[in-house]
């Protein structure tokens, strides 16, 4: 990517986080992190990569609450964000930081079997 794409990408990240963090108020978002931004070259579209924390059912409805508000958070970015179009917003689950954990969970249930 270019250099420009990734200065954008960096700066939806944050302001997103803001959003989320102090603006919006949808009583169905859960702890959901922005964890990352893919804009595409043509800066048409955002993948936006959102960890979340709970249950599934939480996760399901943060998700839902996070896909319902992607307009309202085109529109906000339009106002923070100094470019001409701001790209459409396709959020994405990301499910790394829960695999990790997973990962670091078995390890250790290995290493406290193999111990004496």
């Amino acid at each position: 990517m270019s250099q420009r794409t990734d200065r954008l990408d960096s700066q939806i990240r944050a302001e997103l986080a803001e959003l989320l963090q102090r603006e919006m108020k949808d009583p169905r978002l859960g702890f959901a992190t922005i964890t990352r931004v893919e804009t595409a070259r043509d800066l048409g579209t955002a993948k936006v990569w959102v960890s979340i924390m709970g249950t599934e059912v939480e996760r399901q409805k943060t998700m839902k609450a996070l896909t319902d508000a992607a307009p309202w958070l085109r529109r906000q970015l339009g106002g923070r964000l100094t470019v001409r179009h701001v790209p459409q917003l396709v959020i994405r689950l990301d499910d790394s930081i829960e695999a990790g954990d997973r990962v670091l969970r078995l390890l250790r249930e290995i290493e406290n079997e193999n111990r004496p």
